[in-house]
């Protein structure tokens, strides 16, 4: 690791987050104010966004990303990343969470094995309750990049606030892709893969919060949501195995039908993926798509405040 400045820069892109920022804030603070940075930019917020993150400045080493743009959580990512100044970067959202020895189990890892470093999370409500685990299906430690590709195209099991990777890899990317702004970190986690080595901390690190304020709960344009969806497939989908693929198919239909909230669900479209998968195709998709895991986790919350969700997180 650098022995000055950070090694790890995070990046926090913010708008209208009051009620959950200073809880995002808290769980990095819990863990010393040494070895990181982060970067916050505010994306025009009307509320407390501002001030809050302010006041904080004081207590962590956070800085504020000058930002024109609006209403693109992605590009507001894209530019604080390319201020930042750790050689590992990673996201935190303003409503999510770190759980407690994230920071130096991650500095651990990134030590001894550079790489894209994941871990599971666990779904958390308006109030911080625990909404049941997300799990990546993944083997512990070293993992395949073709085995990444496989498993994570059927479904992003991988929750924003979770990765951890290199900085400069992430640029010569292009960071995220500003026209998705439903499937972004997908996308990325998914080109991050190909960068080279991947880890995986079998460990659940972060906490990633459902609530019926979240950008993926209230935007209804189900047609864009397709069309993201399908662009991730189209990019990299086409190199994998048929049966793969039509996993992910699946995991496309089943992901809109949930998201519908008018309109009619293509019922079609989802029972003819669901045919041509066949029993071990079930098996990949149910093990891939964490679905179980996501549903559960939304029926919980529904049960404590009753809301129309979603479960294509």
């Amino acid at each position: 690791m650098e022995a000055r400045g950070p090694w790890l820069s995070i990046v926090m892109p913010a708008w209208n987050g009051e009620r959950y920022l200073q809880a995002a804030l808290e769980s990095v603070r819990q863990e010393g104010i040494e070895g990181y940075e982060i970067l916050a930019v505010d994306d025009g917020s009307t509320d407390r966004t501002r001030e809050i993150l302010r006041a904080w400045a004081a207590l962590v080493p956070l800085r504020m990303v000058s930002w024109s743009g609006r209403g693109n959580w992605v590009a507001a990512s894209n530019a604080a990343l390319r201020e930042a100044r750790g050689r590992y970067a990673c996201f935190l959202h303003q409503d999510d969470l770190w759980l407690p020895g994230r920071l130096r189990a991650i500095e651990r890892e990134a030590s001894a094995h550079p790489a894209l470093i994941v871990h599971p999370a666990v779904f958390v409500g308006p109030s911080g309750e625990r909404l049941g685990p997300w799990r990546c299906p993944l083997p512990e430690g070293e993992v395949d990049p073709g085995l990444f590709a496989e498993r994570l195209i059927v479904q992003n099991f991988i929750a924003i606030p979770a990765p951890v990777f290199e900085r400069e890899a992430a640029l010569r990317a292009g960071g995220m892709d500003e026209s998705l702004w439903y499937t972004a970190d997908w996308d990325f986690w998914l080109r991050m893969g190909r960068e080279g080595s991947i880890r995986h901390l079998a460990v659940p690190l972060a906490g990633f919060r459902v609530h019926p304020g979240s950008q993926t709960m209230v935007r209804t344009d189900a047609a864009d949501r397709r069309r993201q969806l399908e662009a991730v497939l189209e990019r990299h989908a086409c190199a994998l195995p048929q049966a793969v693929q039509r996993a992910a198919r699946l995991s496309v239909e089943v992901n809109l039908a949930l998201a519908a909230r008018r309109g009619a669900v293509r019922w079609g479209a989802l029972l003819s993926a669901l045919a041509q998968l066949g029993p071990a195709g079930l098996r990949r998709y149910l093990r891939d798509s964490r679905i179980v895991e996501r549903v559960v986790a939304r029926l919980r919350l529904r049960r404590a405040a009753p809301f129309s969700t979603a479960a294509g997180g």
